[in-house]
């Protein structure tokens, strides 16, 4: 199943979407019929300049949800939570599917409305996540920060464009979960909601505001889609390094140019995010209860098992060994 979109002021995806499916939405949600899988999409407001998307279904077939871009500038900022992104995949224009994440299993896109996305979301999947709408002066007024980095000057500022990719840490996943599982029934729990909402905002900007204090570039969908394209050759081995040379080459860059743009959108070096996946994906390998330490290191390009040993304990705090056995 295909939903396509334009990314207009106004737009109400939960409407666009029961109309394509042709479900009534009472009470601001939309049940999924039988015949498409089982769950709901549920819309909830606070304000016309700040909304909330919940989405906790499992479905029959594929969906595939394409945003275009915006057909005029729009101060409207997007900012999608996802638990389980290693299910999900992401595109950007019309290039070959990319994972949403690394190998952890949550994710934080953050975004401008003027870029164009293809989300898609496998059938038989638990899929919950939320999608928050929200405005540049909502955004500012909530976050009311006297010295932001450039990072947040450039999220709250009126004509931007921009991507931004963090991961989801298990403070956000819980309360990811407690906004998925609330009953609306209660009067009160819109007010509940919004609290928890801002507080999933409070600790992405508290991510954000961790970022280095450099000159932010505005991006197109092109250059996105490159992005994107370079994150997933850096995640398709991750037991050889990545050259920078070659990954400039892949993506029609300068190599300065592509340092700039990765490390803003992904928030660390091209370098550091490879030996963090790497670590990611050592972690997730250990927890399979299938790989013994060696087996891992060498899996993923270590030769010297020390040497992975002690950048996974900088990772995690602990060894691999001894997390294998807490996994």
């Amino acid at each position: 199943m295909i939903f396509e979109f334009t990314a207009s002021p106004g737009f109400d995806f939960i409407t666009l979407f029961s109309k394509q499916i042709n479900v009534p939405v009472r009470d601001n949600v939309l049940e999924i019929p039988k015949e498409l899988g089982k769950g709901y999409v549920r819309k909830v407001g606070f304000g016309d300049d700040f909304k909330l998307t919940i989405h906790h279904y499992v479905l029959n077939e594929d969906l595939i949800i394409k945003r275009n871009p915006a057909a005029s500038a729009n101060d409207v900022r997007t900012i999608f939570f996802y638990n389980n992104a290693r299910d999900l995949e992401v595109r950007y224009n019309s290039g070959e599917n990319k994972p949403f994440s690394p190998k952890n299993n949550s994710s934080i896109l953050l975004s401008t409305n003027d870029l164009r996305t293809e989300i898609r979301f496998p059938a038989d999947s638990d899929i919950h996540y939320v999608v928050v709408g929200i405005t540049a002066k909502r955004l500012r007024s909530v976050l009311s920060i006297e010295k932001p980095n450039c990072t947040l000057k450039t999220i709250i500022a009126e004509n931007a464009s921009f991507l931004f990719f963090e991961s989801l840490d298990p403070e956000m996943q819980l309360l990811l979960k407690n906004i998925v599982s609330v009953d609306m029934n209660n009067s009160l729990n819109n007010f509940y909601v919004q609290i928890k909402v801002q507080e999933l905002i409070y600790l992405l900007f508290s991510k954000l505001s961790l970022r280095e204090n450099t000159t932010f570039k505005n991006i197109n969908s092109s250059d996105a889609e490159k992005l994107l394209v370079i994150r997933n050759k850096i995640l398709s081995d991750l037991s050889t390094p990545p050259v920078l040379r070659e990954l400039a080459k892949i993506a029609s860059m300068s190599e300065t140019k592509l340092k700039q743009l990765f490390k803003q959108t992904f928030g660390d070096t091209i370098y550091n995010y490879y030996q963090k996946a790497r670590m990611e994906e050592a972690a997730f390998l250990l927890k399979q209860a299938k790989h013994s330490v060696s087996e891992v290191g060498y899996e993923l390009g270590f030769s010297n098992l020390s040497h992975f040993s002690r950048l996974f304990e900088k990772q995690y705090g602990i060894t691999p060994k001894k997390f294998s056995y807490t996994a």
